[in-house]
């Protein structure tokens, strides 16, 4: 049976990139977005042309009410789109970005990245968990930063941090079921994420192209692979890793 991918933050940069190559390796696709509906439609759309099933779902974690409605949305929606199949992997995608020096962070800020990037993560994997079939995985998106620090990212790092040990916690509390939680950690990637900082900048992206071994920045279609390999059977035996895909920055 074709085994079914929820992205979260599916409609642009490195989500949409996870969830063409999830649909290439012969997933069906759900994805998430916060207010692009026609970016999320236009990536539904291509994965249809790759014959997969594909939906788009709202969901903004700013607001951690939201996920028990979202919940409520995604079972009518797997019902009626999906022929009433379980998820198999979650990929907690969705994400804020913004370059705070620490002396000018607020608490407000503080509050947006906690509930985007962890305390979202958390409870939305906590709620999916129970419906997912065993057998599957979880895989986070977390940063590079949370090895080498970028000033100006002590909120999202921090946060980010903060995933990368709930991932060893879920590894480890639903190993018993077979399901896999791992990390995937992207260095720079040309984006538009924070404000497309690093397309906008161009000696900002030679500067951080120089700090890697290969000499570049990421691409979006670096990331999308990587997440679809952990997703695969070839993965099976990657549990509670870290893997950093970031083109050797920092060595």
């Amino acid at each position: 049976m074709t085994r079914i991918a929820l992205v979260t933050g599916g409609s642009r940069g490195l989500g949409k990139d996870m969830a063409l190559a999830l649909a290439g390796s012969g997933v069906d696709v759900l994805i998430t977005y916060a207010t692009q509906s026609d970016a999320a439609a236009d990536v539904v759309a291509e994965i249809k042309k790759l014959g997969r099933m594909a939906a788009a779902l709202p969901l903004d974690l700013r607001q951690i009410s939201n996920i028990e409605a979202f919940a409520d949305e995604l079972e009518n929606t797997l019902s009626g789109t999906f022929d009433g199949r379980p998820i198999d992997y979650l990929i907690n995608n969705a994400g804020m970005g913004a370059t705070i020096p620490m002396t000018e962070a607020t608490e407000q800020q503080f509050d947006d990245f906690l509930n985007v990037h962890f305390k979202g993560v958390y409870f939305l994997t906590q709620r999916l968990l129970s419906g997912m079939n065993d057998g599957g995985c979880i895989i986070n998106i977390t940063t590079g930063t949370t090895r080498f620090c970028n000033p100006g990212y002590s909120l999202y790092a921090s946060m980010k941090g903060a995933v990368e040990v709930l991932t060893r916690y879920i590894a480890k509390e639903y190993g018993h079921r077979g399901i896999r939680a791992n990390v995937v950690a992207p260095g720079p990637v040309e984006t538009d994420f924070n404000n497309a900082a690093i397309r906008s900048n161009p000696q900002l992206k030679e500067r951080l192209a120089g700090m890697a071994a290969l000499n570049r920045v990421g691409q979006a279609d670096d990331i999308g692979g990587v997440v679809a390999f952990l997703c695969s059977d070839a993965a099976k035996w990657v549990n509670g890793q870290r893997i950093e895909v970031a083109g050797g920055i920092n060595l």
